[in-house]
């Protein structure tokens, strides 16, 4: 198959960086700068984590999830930004947008990238370098952001590749070429193999794929190592939840503090729901106490919806069943079971929002998208 000599030819296309590049790319200062993107450091007293950073701010040791107070510590000099996932979503659906012109075989893994077959295409597009280098063209000029993309023979493979040579990377590898290209890569690069397990493998004197071959420790890891995997592109995936959560600057015992959190998470999640045109038919509500012993409730509703009141509502009665007794570092409200607006039931529950509520809600998210999440609250909010 063009030089792949393979019957698939899969695409593993991940955006660089893509947070911190979408707020590089709005705002032309921060080019050139570590962007760390996440919660308010406060100097090194800040709560939260880091949600995502740029390739400057990786080299100072920042990384995904690390507590925020830790990568002002590493990097105070850096340039610190809030989350913004509704720009984020609608910079990932022009990526999206440009995957899809090159064949119908697409399957997001998230926002930021997805899996493609573009066996069907080639003779469309040409061979496999040629579509993997229009897809990268394609989307910076779409976005004006870089992806990275690898080219393989299976998914297994093609999501390696795609990771070896960020930023802006292009890395295809062969059928004849598999097992050379994996053999010396560390053991940490098999799907599964964690720090946990690396270090068992360690132990065993594992320290690389070539030397797993050697060594099988079970039949789909086995399989792994030689570049065997046999699972399909799955389009139409669509997102399992939709949630928002915070960490609070200090624990709290503030009962009306965490009521209008919750408000507040609720108004987020229902405007995401709306922004990507899904509703909802579970609610769930985060709780973590000091000395971070986490739990939840969920709750399913009479119909699927994204409504903020009926969010709210629901996100509220699920935190009056958390006893109190202790104080609390962190809130979050999540929406699971989604559906694409129209896909829900014809016949009105009793409980259905109106269309004025609708017109409402969605009145309210444009006129924050252009001034700010912050510039409007509706009378009946206030708590």
């Amino acid at each position: 198959m063009t030089g792949l000599k393979s019957d698939r030819i899969i695409l593993h296309v991940d955006m660089d960086a893509f947070y911190a590049s979408v707020e590089q790319l709005d705002d032309p200062k921060l080019m050139g700068r570590p962007v760390i993107v996440g919660a308010d450091p406060k100097e090194g007293r800040g709560r939260g984590v880091v949600s995502a950073c740029s390739y400057e701010a990786r080299k100072f040791g920042v990384r995904s999830a690390l507590p925020i107070s830790q990568a002002w510590k590493l990097c105070p000099q850096g340039a610190f930004v809030p989350v913004r996932m509704e720009r984020y979503i609608e910079v990932s659906k022009q990526v999206m947008e440009v995957l899809h012109r090159f064949t119908n075989l697409v399957e997001p893994l998230s926002i930021d990238e997805a899996f493609l077959d573009v066996s069907g295409s080639t003779a469309l597009f040409g061979a496999p370098e040629q579509i993997a280098r229009a897809i990268k063209k394609q989307i910076r000029e779409a976005t004006g952001l870089c992806a990275s993309v690898g080219v393989a023979p299976n998914k297994f493979v093609a999501k390696i590749a795609s990771d070896l040579k960020k930023p802006d990377g292009l890395v295809i590898v062969k059928q004849d070429e598999v097992e050379e290209f994996l053999r010396d890569l560390p053991i940490s690069r098999l799907w599964g193999v964690g720090p946990k397990t690396e270090e068992k493998f360690l132990q065993l004197g594992i320290r690389t794929i070539g030397d797993l071959r050697a060594k099988p420790q079970g039949e789909q890891l086995n399989e792994l190592a030689y570049g065997r995997d046999s699972r399909h592109v799955v389009p139409n995936w669509e997102a399992r939840s939709i949630s928002n959560e915070t960490t609070f600057e200090e624990d709290t015992s503030d009962r009306e503090l965490m009521l209008r959190t919750i408000r507040k998470l609720s108004e987020s999640v229902g405007r995401r729901l709306r922004h990507e045109d899904f509703r909802a038919r579970c609610i769930t509500v985060k709780l973590r106490y000091e000395g971070f012993e986490t739990h939840t409730k969920q709750t399913t509703l009479e119909r699927p919806t994204h409504s903020d009141d009926e969010i709210v509502h629901a996100a509220r009665m699920l935190f009056e069943q958390f006893p109190l007794d202790r104080k609390v570092r962190l809130l979050g409200v999540g929406s699971t079971d989604l559906t694409r607006s129209g896909q829900e039931p014809s016949q009105p529950g009793l409980f259905a929002e109106p269309a004025n509520n609708d017109t409402l809600d969605r009145t309210v998210d444009a006129i924050r998208t252009k001034f700010g999440n912050d510039s409007l609250r509706r009378g009946s909010q206030l708590k």
